[in-house]
């Protein structure tokens, strides 16, 4: 690792101000992802502006207006948000997620904020020696490379699978996030917060040198909300998944009025399947009527020469997720 300088500030304020516009300072949270990157070669700060030692409570605590809005400091703890009543009371696909994300080491430190932010998993990325179009070369070596555990969906000309565990569902329950800079703050959909390869190969998000993620705000779902998230991985514990689900159901009895299903680690951003949603609305919730969205949400799949598997783990893990959510109406075991 090269020198750098190393502040904490006191005030979330002072850490605004104290992080220079430009690509020298980074925010240091957790560091799980970051102290990756540095020892990776991919980062070289000139100085981390440590998050940890901001005092005050907004930061790390999750608030609950009902009625109007779940909101999540952005130093919020994995573990902490996979535990919070609330959440698993109401977002009971978020607190899934956040309960899957790696292990419990990592979860005691990793923060929602960082979760969000982290950067490709991509061996070729991560591999220096490989200069791929993510940073900054001209070539994307999944294409005719090792390819089992790129995108299927939305691919090009990068092919690398969005990382973070919480922002499928967060995106089906229709969060926002805030972001604030030095003199100022806004506030997008989370869906505005993925850069897409085609609009821009060389970032994941749409955060500024100098911006950081201040909270999450997640509107607070109808009474008759139901949600699921599941999860497909080689190993049962510090691996990545495959293929995941996060599942949102507005529903009246037994049929389904409003649908959100956001697939994980399927391509470059948390991947709304729209068509899969489409298939569920106005009609009665079933393992019959799973099936048909399952199949949709993998419809335009592309995958390359060695990870086509994706595509009937994906199905099958939608399929399992819409019965988890909806298994209060719909009979049988929604595992089976």
């Amino acid at each position: 690792m090269n020198r750098f300088e190393y502040v904490s500030p006191r005030t979330f304020a002072e850490a605004v101000a104290v992080l220079a516009p430009k690509e020298g300072d980074v925010a240091k949270a957790g560091g799980v992802d970051l102290l990756d990157l540095m020892k990776e070669g991919l980062l070289a700060p000139r100085r981390l502006v440590n998050l940890l030692g901001v005092a005050g409570d907004d930061l790390r605590s999750i608030g609950h207006r009902p009625g109007d809005s779940l909101r999540i400091g952005a130093l919020v703890r994995i573990a902490d948000l996979a535990k919070d009543p609330t959440v698993r009371d109401r977002f009971a696909a978020l607190a899934e997620s956040a309960a899957h994300v790696a292990t419990p080491q990592i979860r005691n430190m990793a923060t929602v904020g960082g979760n969000l932010c982290q950067r490709p998993r991509c061996w070729y990325f991560r591999g220096i020696k490989f200069p791929c179009l993510r940073k900054g070369g001209d070539l994307c070596f999944a294409v005719d490379g090792l390819n089992r555990y790129h995108a299927i969906l939305g691919g090009g000309p990068c092919y690398i699978v969005q990382a973070s565990s919480i922002a499928p569902a967060l995106l089906a329950f229709g969060a926002r996030i805030r972001i604030v800079r030095a003199g100022g703050e806004r506030e997008i959909p989370i869906e505005r917060f993925y850069v897409p390869p085609d609009d821009d190969v060389e970032r994941e998000t749409v955060l500024a040198p100098g911006e950081l993620i201040a909270e999450v705000i997640v509107p607070d779902p109808k009474g008759t909300t139901l949600s699921g998230f599941r999860e497909y991985r080689e190993k049962q514990s510090f691996d990545w998944a495959l293929v995941a689900a996060s599942v949102v159901l507005d529903v009246d009895g037994t049929m389904c009025r409003d649908a959100r299903i956001v697939l994980g680690a399927v391509a470059p951003i948390p991947w709304r399947a729209a068509a899969a949603a489409d298939a569920l609305r106005g009609k009665t919730l079933s393992r019959e009527t799973a099936g048909q969205a399952a199949d949709a949400a993998l419809r335009g799949a592309d995958p390359m020469a060695e990870n086509a598997y994706k595509i009937p783990l994906a199905r099958s893990v939608v399929f399992r997720t819409i019965l988890r959510a909806a298994r209060r109406i719909v009979p049988g075991d929604p595992e089976a």
